[in-house]
């Protein structure tokens, strides 16, 4: 375990054992609102906050908004859930990352105010604390599961709302008897701010008629994706818009769902009044840890034989299955999959959705996490859909059953945390 990843485990065990802080999922503003009048209102020093929702595409839609001020030589904070890495990651403070040192001294102010709060709660403070005192243009929030009592819907007039993909991802959250599509939708749509700016990313055509209808009385302006597309010319990608075509130049960006997700950054940084040449110039150089992302280099490349190749993406819903099939489906190499995935999710509607792509689906479990499946549960789904299937204790006992000296492509998927914990390794 690295020295960085060893302090991350240290103060997630530190939250994890302090009796105050809830290790559940507990949706309810008043905690973290108390919270943050005991500090005075540091969310209320936060101006031009930009949330970010939904259930597919937060992070690369935020990351590469991020990219587009960055470029057009202006600062940023930003918030982002979950850590691929290690905890720091969470945190983006205008050219850095806090440290670990100064994420334990937030902890500590938040210790002494002897309220009780969920680990959520606590990292959102965090954030807060610190990015009330950075001197940045914009604050980039990334929500956690659904938004209505999310502890990141703390702001009073954020400058945008940013709304991804919405899907069945983030049913467990909600009461029994109200685990459907239209409560999703919801929670996340129906308490967006009235007073802002809303981007509405691509949605399917009947998830898009219920936010238009839940937005019906919302008097912020609103985007719809209708505003702009994504058009495909001679093997090239373009972002157009009534007034602008731009070019996605990109070796990084690898299917059509991120691509998408690239499109709406662009409607906002437009909006933003970044310049067209600056953002035609800025797409080349982003790319997506953990998304589509192929291991051409480092101690995983070096075990594998020259003609293997293995690719991460922490996929873990349905809609990014769907996404990561359609890019795999136009791979000609054999493609063998190491599969983990956390409690809460819907495994079967995930795996099913590489049927006749993977040759083997050898199921492990996600190294440090108490809530990750078993390998036994995720192989018997994995058989009952018809894979060949097989289990490892660890990763590095997969890829040992996995590589031989043929071309192949090794696909690691289904969890964020298990595709930072490889990223770790390598």
């Amino acid at each position: 375990m690295s020295h960085l990843m060893s302090q991350s485990t240290n103060l997630y065990n530190q939250l994890a054992r302090n009796k105050l802080f809830n290790k559940s999922v507990n949706f309810d503003l008043k905690r973290i609102k108390l919270a943050l009048k005991k500090l005075k209102y540091p969310e209320r020093k936060l101006g031009n906050v930009i949330n970010f929702l939904g259930s597919s595409g937060k992070f690369t839609t935020l990351y590469s908004v991020k990219s587009f001020i960055e470029a057009n030589k202006q600062t940023s904070t930003a918030y982002i859930s979950p850590s691929i890495r290690n905890i720091t990651d969470r945190f983006w403070m205008g050219k850095r990352y806090l440290t670990h040192k100064e994420i334990k001294k937030s902890i500590k102010i938040i210790e002494n105010l002897k309220v009780p709060l969920t680990i959520f709660e606590v990292l959102t403070i965090i954030y807060v604390i610190n990015a009330s005192i950075q001197n940045v243009d914009y604050h980039l929030v990334e929500a956690g599961a659904l938004f209505a009592k999310d502890s990141t819907n703390i702001f009073d007039f954020p400058l945008a709302q940013v709304v991804v993909n919405i899907n069945k991802q983030h049913l467990n959250f909600l009461e029994k008897n109200k685990r459907n599509l239209d409560e999703v939708i919801y929670q996340k749509i129906g308490f967006l701010n009235k007073f802002s700016n809303i981007f509405i990313g691509k949605q399917n055509p009947n998830v898009l008629r219920k936010i238009k209808k839940n937005l019906k009385n919302n008097t912020s302006k609103i985007n719809y994706p209708n505003t702009w597309k994504l058009v495909k010319k001679n093997k090239l990608y373009f972002y157009q818009d009534q007034k602008n075509k731009i070019i996605l130049k990109s070796k990084n960006i690898h299917s059509k769902g991120l691509l998408e997700n690239l499109c709406h950054a662009i409607k906002i940084a437009l909006d933003l009044n970044i310049d067209k040449k600056i953002i035609e110039k800025t797409i080349p150089k982003i790319t997506f840890e953990g998304r589509f992302q192929y291991l051409n280099k480092g101690k995983i490349k070096k075990r594998l034989h020259k003609e293997e190749k293995i690719m991460i993406d922490g996929a873990h819903a349905e809609a990014d299955a769907k996404n990561l099939a359609n890019y795999l489906r136009n791979i000609k190499e054999p493609k063998f999959a190491v599969w983990a995935m956390m409690k809460g999710k819907e495994p079967e509607l995930f795996i099913k959705q590489f049927k006749r792509i993977f040759k083997k689906i050898i199921t492990i479990p996600i190294e440090n996490e108490n809530y990750s499946m078993t390998v036994k549960d995720l192989a018997t789904i994995a058989e009952k859909n018809y894979f060949d299937t097989d289990t490892a204790t660890n990763f590095t006992e997969a890829l040992k059953k996995i590589t031989t000296p043929n071309n192949k492509l090794i696909v690691c998927l289904g969890s964020l945390y298990n595709v930072g914990n490889i990223l770790n390794k390598n």
